[in-house]
């Protein structure tokens, strides 16, 4: 082959994208593999993925053990790290240690099971979107309404597809990254994809007392979600429910800024002095 042509694709290939991918249900989970499939035509895919299920850790980072990676392939351009960390500790560590670059996008999931509503809260996928977007990088976070370990991924690929497809053209905003949800139905019943906001509601219900062999209670975390505002259809509880893919942004900036006049006239001061007579 001419050196020239041999010189323009290893250029070619030198600048393309790098894809950041990770999880919360661990390196073997259908839902991350599913996840690569989506992405790999995008470019250069680096995958840092916990060793073990991590749901449930939201953004937790280790404090208290050394963290250690293990290579497990390089497959033309995938490459998959293993590690005893969090989902967290993840991207901190794969954009610290593993990565040459700051990559372009960091996606995570697929999740096994909805992280909608207030679930977002306690997400392990959602944590690592949002120390990518602490990073500046453009993330996103996806799960499906599917809790079964060997699901049909068929729909979150065509849809995570498309997603962060958009997303690597036009970026996001600083500061933000996406929650994507994915309804559990073949892909000719999705309706279309739907920007909407997060839905409100509370876990009810959410432990279930139990006895042992040994006559000692214990409690297993169950619980339903209450919908507050089942009639709303700009949420995404609603998307989900009529087979639409929600996807809703979600800000590291927590301020509740419209709560800021009111607390500016509350005088502590007097307020503390007035508890203490």
């Amino acid at each position: 082959m001419p050196e020239g042509i041999t010189f323009q694709n290893n250029k070619a290939l030198e600048n393309r994208p790098t894809i950041f991918v990770t999880n919360d249900d661990g390196v073997e989970a259908k839902g991350l593999h599913s996840l690569i499939e989506a992405v790999k035509h995008l470019g250069e895919i680096i995958v840092v993925a916990p060793e073990d299920a991590q749901s449930g850790m939201s953004q937790a980072i280790t404090v208290k053990y050394p963290l250690w990676i293990r290579k497990i392939k390089t497959d033309d351009n995938v490459t998959i790290y293993a590690c005893n960390g969090t989902p967290a500790d993840c991207v901190k560590i794969g954009i610290s240690q593993v990565l040459k670059k700051q990559p372009d996008m960091v996606v995570a999931g697929i999740n096994h099971g909805s992280n909608s509503a207030t679930s977002v809260l306690y997400s392990g996928t959602m944590g690592a979107a949002l120390e990518g977007c602490i990073n500046e990088i453009p993330s996103i976070g996806f799960s499906f309404l599917n809790y079964e370990a060997d699901a049909n991924f068929q729909t979150p690929i065509e849809n995570a597809r498309k997603i962060a497809s958009a997303i690597l053209k036009e970026s996001l905003p600083l500061g933000t990254c996406l929650n994507v949800n994915i309804p559990d139905v073949p892909p000719h019943a999705i309706k279309g994809i739907r920007i909407c906001r997060q839905s409100m509601g509370f876990w009810h219900k959410e432990f279930e007392q139990r006895t042992d062999p040994r006559g000692r209670n214990y409690y297993w975390m169950t619980g339903e979600f209450l919908n507050a505002e089942p009639e709303a259809n700009d949420t995404d509880e609603w998307a989900l429910e009529n087979n639409y893919v929600s996807v809703v942004p979600i800000q590291i900036d927590m301020t509740a800024y419209q709560t800021l006049p009111g607390l500016k006239k509350i005088d502590f001061e007097s307020a503390y002095k007035f508890q203490q007579t």
